[in-house]
């Protein structure tokens, strides 16, 4: 029987990859915010993309169990 990713793995891995997409997230803000005339102050660029880091996190995270707990269960 197939064990599978342990959770703790699966939060680290999230973590990793929303990290770097946050990074990515706010240079990519930084830059196409202003054509599209918003223009906010760096500080508010920083809050939006934690914000949206939170969401991506619990959902990348319950996404993953989920897939998870398919491959073991069909194992």
């Amino acid at each position: 029987m197939s064990r599978g990713q342990s959770k703790k793995h699966s939060l680290l891995e999230s973590v990793v990859n929303v990290a770097i997409g946050y990074g990515i997230a706010i240079l990519s803000q930084i830059a196409i915010f202003p054509l599209f005339g918003i223009h906010i102050p760096l500080r508010d660029n920083l809050l939006i993309g934690v914000l949206f880091t939170i969401v991506s996190i619990v959902r990348s995270y319950a996404l993953r169990r989920a897939f998870n707990w398919w491959h073991v269960r069909s194992s």
